[in-house]
């Protein structure tokens, strides 16, 4: 059933029902009222006589065929197992609305026709030598018995046009593919592409649509009909039958791991797993990989295919540093524009040519702060400084939503309010009045709320209907844009400058990602990267696009300082209303698994964010030796959690469990 209990119910078949297959949805009587639930499976084993009177009959059945087919159930309690969390939370996650709805008789919604995305239907490109040869060793390694792949290739390479040529493949052998992309933006310019070739085969699912569109395309992906889903990391939830491929693009990107709520799964993770249900083939790819594959990769474990060119004879753009100590010293700065970066946009847009401007901050500026007494505005419910919106003249806490208006003076001492920091609204603002004549986007969560959004910003900019992007970080990934001469990291500090063992890595993906933008098609492309730190590692790196050297640098660290893929990581975080409760709970459950895994218990860490949405927060890690028994490990983690809950002062303190969390 949709809800957080850790145990199934078994209930019997009354007299005259059929008895339901699994997967098939139900409603079953729960204390007091009557929710839907999935059939698991069939009980067989022995029933103790004294539970025979207690066991309650199912009421109905929904429909007579199963919802969920066995290999999506075999998903679901390796997710609960895996990721320590209950079927129930997976089976939120996995099923629209409409169908884990726990009501009976839920509200009537109007249903949708979704129509088939059309146009003519055009052949597939013919793939270089480059990416002939590729797809070869590809075919010969899952041929060989690898049935995971890791395709490495440079932005611009061409890695859509392999994955095309794979799919055709799979379909015409009668398999379904599951292309799964990090984010929706990606799907939008990709849509275009794969319909001109799959027409009505390809499906597009993610969470922008309605319930009601959901509930048909989850019933849709079931048709035997060989066809492609593309869709962001939901889509593995799908009962797509007969699966032979499943895609994961820019495998490395974060935004796989689910962070709330429960469950808290990885997609990449969980595609594997799939596969193996359906006797599948995987292909991991990317430009940038995580640390995690290419070490498996390397390994042996994965098999690993390069492609080091990039399509068409394009080269890979040339990045420059700009010392932004240097240029505040010298006063040679427009705002948060360079001198050289302001006369390098002028030459581009001269040339008719399109300018991309990463700032990985949405809003107007990251916080204002009083210019006596130093106090910022504080959300009322979290620990952070409210960002500014200037177009709402509101503030804006980005973990809770919390607004407010703009105060006038400083709320504490009645003193001056200033602007610290920048984001894209800003930049915005900024370029605009720099290059008035030029025709600026923005892209990021505040620019992107409208359902159509992303579609329409893309096409404008893809058709020359602006000149400057401004973005976060939805603008990096896996765009393509044959214009863009240009692109500016506005600041690369943060990036690199985060409290996470991955901040380099990441750092690296980011700007490697978004250099990959430029120079795709025609001349060579540019990135000029502000910062402050011209001698960081990380932009070295990035300057001479070495992720061997990148990965080199990381997996020491990592061995070293036990991490993945050396250690398994746990997190543990504990939340509750009161500071006092919640230091004392963490405190003693980090004594007491202290007895059990010893040093492999991190001290109780105040996290960076202590409070968020009213409730304050501590966190324990456990690092467990990757060659270790998991299973037994989450065991006694469990036992120990159950152990320090059940005292009469910690019954109110939730604790979440993040496994391998990002």
């Amino acid at each position: 059933m949709p809800l957080a209990i850790r145990d199934c119910y078994t209930y019997s078949v009354p007299d005259g029902m059929d008895v339901p297959a699994p997967g098939t949805r139900v409603i079953v009587p729960l204390m007091k009222q009557e929710v839907r639930g999935v059939v698991l499976r069939e009980h067989t084993e022995p029933i103790d006589k004294s539970f025979e009177d207690k066991i309650r009959p199912i009421s109905s059945v929904v429909e007579s065929a199963p919802t969920v087919s066995k290999e999506q159930l075999n998903l679901w309690q390796w997710m609960s197992g895996y990721y320590m969390c209950t079927l129930g939370e997976v089976m939120s996650a996995a099923l629209p609305k409409g169908l884990d709805n726990r009501l009976v008789n839920p509200p009537q919604r109007r249903r949708m026709t979704l129509k088939p995305y059309t146009g003519p239907i055009e052949p597939m490109h013919e793939l270089s030598s480059a990416q002939a040869k590729c797809a070869d060793e590809i075919e010969s390694l899952w041929h060989s018995g690898k049935k995971i792949v890791l395709l490495h290739g440079v932005t611009s390479s061409g890695k859509t046009d392999i994955y095309i040529h794979l799919i055709e493949e799979q379909l015409q052998q009668g398999r379904n593919v599951l292309y799964l992309v990090p984010e929706i933006a990606l799907t939008t310019q990709l849509t275009t592409r794969l319909q001109a070739i799959f027409g009505d085969r390809l499906m597009v699912y993610h969470s922008r649509f309605t319930d009601a569109e959901r509930e048909q395309l989850y019933h849709a992906a079931a048709k035997s009909e060989p066809h492609v889903v593309l869709g962001a990391r939901s889509a593995v939830f799908l009962p797509v039958p007969n699966i032979g491929l499943i895609i994961v693009d820019e495998e490395h990107e974060p935004s796989y791991k689910q962070a709330e709520p429960a469950p808290r799964y990885h997609a990449r993770a969980a595609a594997i797993m799939l596969a193996q249900s359906y006797d599948a083939k995987v292909l991991l790819g990317t430009a940038t990989p995580s640390v995690e594959s290419y070490f498996l990769a390397l390994k042996g474990v994965y098999g690993l295919v390069s492609l080091t060119e990039r399509f068409g004879g394009a080269e890979l753009p040339d990045i420059h540093l700009i010392d932004l100590q240097r240029q505040y010293t010298r006063k040679e700065m427009y705002g948060h524009f360079s001198d050289p970066l302001v006369e390098r946009i002028r030459q581009t847009l001269a040339e008719h040519k399109q300018v991309i401007l990463f700032q990985n901050r949405r809003g107007y500026a990251p916080q204002i702060q009083c210019t006596s007494c130093g106090q910022p505005p504080r959300c009322v419910q979290c620990d952070v400084p409210m960002t500014l919106h200037k177009r709402e003249n509101e503030l804006r806490c980005h973990y809770c939503g919390y607004h407010m208006p703009v105060p006038p003076a400083c709320p504490h001492c009645g003193g001056e309010m200033k602007m610290i920091g920048f984001g894209t609204e800003r930049i915005e603002d900024e370029i605009q009045t720099l290059f008035p004549q030029a025709r600026v986007l923005r892209m990021d969560l505040d620019s992107t709320r409208n359902k159509s959004a992303y579609q329409d910003i893309i096409n404008a900019f893809a058709n020359h209907e602006c000149d400057i992007l401004v973005g976060t970080q939805m603008i990096t990934k896996g765009l393509h844009f044959d214009d863009v001469r240009l692109v500016a990291v506005l600041n690369a500090d943060p990036l690199f400058n985060q409290p996470d063992f991955r901040a380099y890595e990441r750092a690296y993906q980011m700007l490697e990602q978004v250099a990959g933008r430029a120079g795709r098609k025609g001349a060579k492309g540019e990135v000029w990267i502000q910062t402050f730190d011209t001698a960081n590692k990380v932009l070295d790196f990035a300057r001479h696009h070495d992720y061997e050297a990148l990965y080199r640098q990381q997996i020491g660290e990592r061995k070293l300082f036990n991490y993945p893929p050396f250690y398994r990581v746990i997190r543990l975080q504990m939340r509750d209303h009161s500071g006092v409760r919640v230091q004392a709970y963490a405190t003693q459950l980090q004594t007491y698994l202290k007895q059990i895994f010893g040093p492999r218990v991190s001290a109780v860490i105040v996290p960076f964010v202590e409070r968020v949405q009213a409730y304050t927060i501590r966190e324990l890690t456990l690092r467990i030796e990757s060659g270790a028994n998991m299973g037994e490990a989450k065991r006694r983690l469990r036992e120990a959690i159950d152990h320090i809950s059940s005292v009469s002062t910690n019954k109110n303190v939730k604790v979440i469990v993040d496994i391998d969390p990002q």
